[in-house]
Order: structure tokens, then C-alpha cells, then sequence
């Protein structure tokens, strides 16, 4: 909870929006968060209820863990996402959330803040690859993935970057969202 609130107050100081990935299980132990982000205009996007691989489940337990997690939403959050944890994909995945209504999104950039402690390494990782329109995956489990975001929000807008949900710069690009379909960047037009 601690760093989700640091990474809230530096994306509400900074007039930056973000999707989050929520598990169920976290939204139940701090049901205030995740109403905060989605009172705040961040986006919500579903990660399960319990973070368990789901390459290798059945299409029923796969469903189950959505339901799970979009039954603590907040009242009137529709997830447009999914992501499954690891990023693990198969096609009972890509079926459920076909039926569910679920575009799957995954990243262009991944610094992997979650195998290091280490800001400046994040910050390095991403600017040295960020380009419009590109994901950027990162964690909001330790100090130097909360710094680095921030640090990383900081440079890129004085670059003349914007920070939207996914969904926005989806609709800002007129890039049409497909149920079970898989996104990892969404590309300024003419790309």
C-alpha cells in the first residue's frame, strides 16, 4: 500500500494518469487504493484474482480469477484490459478474455525494476529505449521502482511527452480495441 500511495501523489503532483493492474487479492486488502485510483481518472486494468501463472489453466479457472477480480471494482470501473500475470500467454487465455470483452496489453518497454533495487538502472533502461506510444512496464513494490517513475515521468515531459491510460492513447490513435487480442504499444499514426 505504501508505495502505491508514493506512486499516486507523484502522478497526481505531476497531472500524469496511468493503467494499473490490479490482482483481486490485493484490491481486498486495500479496497481505499484501488478506489483512489480510479477516482483520481487512472485506468484499471485486470491482472487476476491471485497472480497465479494462467498459461496452463482451464478456460473456467482463467474466467473465474476475472470475475473474482472485476467483483471488487469499483462501482462503475470497467476494465477495457487484461494482462495476465508474467505476461503469459496461450489460446484458453486469449478465449476468456474474448468472451469477457478484454483487449489483452502487454509492454514495449520492460526495465524489470522487479530484479533490481537500483533507480538509476530503471531510468537508464527505459529512457534509453522509450519512444511515443511504447508501454512501459513497471512495479509499484519498492522505493527505486517508485522513484524511477517518477524520475522517468519527470524527464520525459520536459521532452513533451504526455502520460494517459492506455485506453486513452488507444483512442487518441483511433486504434480500435479487439477482444482477446494482444497490444503492446500503440503507435503515433503513420508508424
Amino acid at each position: 500500500g505504501r508505495y502505491t500511495r508514493q506512486l499516486l501523489d507523484g502522478l497526481y503532483d505531476r497531472g500524469a494518469k496511468a493503467t494499473f493492474f490490479l490482482c483481486g487479492y490485493r484490491m481486498k486488502d486495500y479496497p481505499d487504493i484501488t478506489q483512489r485510483i480510479f477516482e483520481e481518472g487512472h485506468e484499471i486494468g485486470c491482472h487476476g484474482y491471485s497472480h497465479k501463472p494462467m498459461q496452463t489453466m482451464s478456460r473456467r479457472d482463467i474466467a473465474a480469477e476475472i470475475i473474482d477480480m472485476t467483483a471488487l471494482l469499483p462501482e462503475g470501473c470497467r476494465p477495457a484490459f487484461f494482462r495476465p500475470p508474467g505476461g503469459l500467454r496461450s489460446d484458453a487465455i486469449a478465449q476468456v478474455a474474448q468472451a469477457r470483452g478484454l483487449a489483452i496489453l502487454h509492454w514495449s518497454v520492460d526495465p524489470e525494476d522487479w530484479a533490481t533495487h537500483n533507480t538509476a538502472a530503471i531510468e537508464k533502461a527505459v529512457l534509453s529505449k522509450v519512444k511515443d506510444g511504447d508501454i512501459i512496464l513497471l512495479h509499484d513494490m519498492t522505493d527505486s521502482s517508485v522513484d524511477a517513475a517518477l524520475a522517468i515521468i519527470d524527464e520525459l515531459q520536459e521532452e513533451g511527452y504526455r502520460f494517459v491510460t492506455a485506453s486513452e492513447l488507444a483512442q487518441a490513435r483511433n486504434i480500435p480495441l479487439i477482444p482477446g487480442e494482444k497490444y503492446t504499444r500503440f503507435d503515433p499514426a503513420g508508424s
